[in-house]
């Protein structure tokens, strides 16, 4: 990707970014308390309004500058015809639905949720990706990606779910090889590697392509290393929706981690190759 991927579609970075934006106003919005004579509103239910206000807002932006695109969303039906498309807009209106609904013993909310939107094209994969983490007031965008900075010497720092954690990360942990980062949401798991306040996001319980691809697409433009976890290229637009598991790490760790997963038996030739973890695809929903 290098200086095309950042510089041949400032045409299209603007729309995802102002998509994202409404979609992160709404999403606050509906956080505020209800008036006091209206029926109150449980945390399912709040998600539940969440995703579909997002998605809203995303499509309907989009389809305002972009209306031949097609469009792969988590909170829509999977149209084929994306599979002809030239461009395919692949959003996540509300990553992190569980913590979105969440507050602390304090009645504080949650804030390790996200917005991705992000462009594919054929011949070119993604071009496009913004990821906006909304009760943080930040917004992350290919076209002007962050510098990350240099990664610190000592145990990887791998950010991880924070209730289902795979047992094989544990084993990295339980052996001093690394020091675990529970957070929510990929997206925001992701922009902690750009931020560099982790070295890296192991990904084995299942995914699907709206939960990477803005995230990707961001890491990729700012110089990280994104694969899945046999190392193989990670694709998207493709006919099968889901896509279990992927790295994302700091170039300066790529080779210990590669060497982690390798032993762990993720290399092309593993037990545990890509597609074979044996996991739960429910924790795509984090």
């Amino acid at each position: 990707m290098g200086d095309d991927f950042k510089h041949e579609h400032t045409h299209d970075g603007p729309s995802a970014i102002r998509a994202a934006e409404v979609a992160s106003r709404i999403l606050i919005a509906l956080r505020e308390p209800a008036p006091s004579d209206a029926a109150p509103v449980s945390p399912d239910q709040l998600r539940d309004r969440g995703d579909q206000a997002a998605h809203e807002a995303i499509t309907s932006a989009l389809r305002e500058v972009h209306l031949h695109d097609a469009i792969l969303s988590e909170e829509a039906a999977d149209d084929p015809r994306r599979l002809g498309a030239d461009r395919v807009w692949i959003i996540d209106p509300l990553d992190g639905t569980r913590e979105y609904g969440e507050q602390d013993a304090a009645g504080v909310w949650r804030d390790d949720f996200a917005v991705h939107v992000a462009l594919w094209e054929r011949g070119r994969g993604l071009v496009v990706g913004v990821v906006g983490l909304p009760a943080r007031g930040e917004m992350y965008s290919s076209e002007n990606p962050p510098e990350v900075p240099p990664s610190p010497e000592g145990a990887l720092r791998i950010a991880v779910s924070r209730t289902r954690p795979p047992a094989f990360i544990a084993a990295f942990e339980a052996a001093g090889r690394a020091t675990l980062v529970p957070m929510g949401s990929a997206g925001v798991k992701v922009m902690a590697v750009v931020r560099g306040d982790v070295d890296v996001y192991i990904h084995a319980g299942g995914q699907y392509q709206w939960d990477s691809a803005a995230p990707v697409a961001v890491a990729i433009a700012s110089g990280l290393v994104a694969t899945r976890l046999d190392g193989s290229p990670l694709k998207y637009n493709v006919p099968e929706l889901r896509l279990p598991d992927l790295v994302v790490c700091h170039p300066d760790r790529a080779d210990e981690v590669r060497a982690l997963l390798d032993a762990a038996g993720f290399g092309p030739d593993g037990a545990n190759g890509a597609g074979a973890t044996g996991e739960s695809a429910a924790e795509s929903a984090e």
